[in-house]
């Protein structure tokens, strides 16, 4: 993030996903000398069409930068203009059309993990992605990157307290279900169906103690090889579209 509040977005799906989503937000486009294709010509339509600066620059620039990632050879300079990170919790509940499907992600500090993260979430169709604002990893190039373009299509909620979201959640009339390995239920002999909220903690940790307190039920994905955990992007993949598979099992 620049003094100015701008960061590097990179990769073809990440950049693509800003012009098409915030296009207002994108300053500057940063193209590899001799790289074409698709992402390439919607970045020198877009610099055409909004009059947005285009470099052809080489990739030695792009890694002075950026840094040791992979880019694709594409970057933009950009300024959100949405204020996604900062919507409010409530108006995303009040505003769901159909039975809220949250994923609630507790210090997950990653942001390869949250990018993968909110790939799935985008993937399942879920409402809103909440995390902590503290000690977790926020939409950074990185998670941007990996996210494919789901970091601009899902609503992304950072919150003081998880806890007191849960809490919230919970208030709302949502099921609050947290994903842990020693629970004595699986996630095949709960009702998953929305709406409810599904917390997932790190690989390492878990779900912290708070948290756990504030579920309503705790489960497991049931495991039979000698692994003793699930990369965290994995679990909610498995949780959330069990959740989307009975939900269409019930609707018949």
């Amino acid at each position: 993030m620049s003094r100015h509040g701008a960061e590097w977005i990179y990769g073809s799906h990440a950049v693509r996903s800003v012009l098409e989503r915030d296009p207002a937000g994108v300053l500057e486009i940063w193209l590899e000398t001799g790289v074409t294709g698709a992402a390439a010509r919607a970045a020198e339509s877009a610099s055409r069409n909004l009059g947005l600066s285009l470099k052809r620059v080489h990739k030695r620039t792009l890694e002075r930068h950026l840094g040791p990632v992979v880019h694709q050879g594409i970057a933009a300079r950009y300024r959100s203009t949405t204020n996604r990170r900062e919507r409010d919790l409530e108006s995303v509940l009040v505003g769901a059309k159909d039975a809220p499907l949250l994923l609630l992600l507790d210090e997950i500090t990653d942001p390869q993990n949250l990018g993968a993260c909110l790939r799935t979430a985008d993937a399942a169709g879920v409402t809103a992605v909440v995390v902590p604002r503290r000690r977790a990893a926020g939409l950074t190039p990185a998670a941007r990157k990996v996210a494919s373009g789901a970091a601009d299509s899902v609503p992304f909620i950072q919150v003081p307290n998880l806890a007191e979201a849960m809490a919230r959640i919970s208030e709302a009339g949502i099921r609050v279900l947290g994903a842990d390995a020693e629970a004595s239920t699986t996630i095949y002999e709960s009702d998953l169906t929305p709406p409810v909220a599904l917390v997932l903690g790190s690989e390492d940790r878990g779900l912290r103690r708070l948290s756990r307190e504030r579920c309503d039920l705790l489960v497991r994905v049931p495991m039979v090889g000698r692994v003793e955990s699930l990369n965290v992007a994995v679990a909610a993949g498995i949780c959330l579209f069990e959740a989307r598979r009975q939900q269409h099992a019930r609707r018949g």
